[in-house]
């Protein structure tokens, strides 16, 4: 009986006829990702921290949708979200909550390293039908 090795008896699991050497990672090229598609991660990601952080009951008004903008530089980014946010609430907490969530996020999506998270407070909506009552 002749022995043959498992390569020659099944040609997939072997190496292959003539290895190929990839380039070193720094030769390979970079993936680029656009401003306009960090800015839509990061505006999604801030819908959702807007959920779950500062939920605002839907029968009080509803919120508009977080927009973003970001500004980015050889692989680090720092973003700008501007969203509604609910009223009466402990704003500095919520605020710092999303920007780390945002932060986290994006980081996790798109490898970047994320600077800076700034956030503008575009309107205040009420929680409670008695608070939006006017002072006479």
């Amino acid at each position: 009986m002749i022995a043959q090795s498992r390569s020659a008896a099944f040609p997939g699991n072997g190496p292959p006829a003539h290895e190929v050497a990839l380039p070193l990672p720094a030769e390979r090229g970079a993936t680029v990702i656009p401003d306009r598609v960090v800015a839509r991660i990061a505006a999604q990601a801030g819908r959702v921290a807007q959920r779950h952080r500062a939920a605002i009951p839907p029968d009080h008004g509803q919120a508009a949708a977080p927009s973003a903008s970001v500004i980015s530089h050889t692989g680090s980014v720092r973003l700008h979200l501007a969203m509604d946010l609910p009223y009466p609430a402990d704003l500095a907490r919520v605020c710092e909550q999303i920007q780390h969530d945002v932060a986290d996020r994006v980081a996790q999506l798109t490898g970047m390293h994320v600077d800076e998270v700034t956030l503008t407070i575009r309107r205040l909506v009420t929680t409670s039908a008695s608070q939006r009552a006017r002072v006479r």
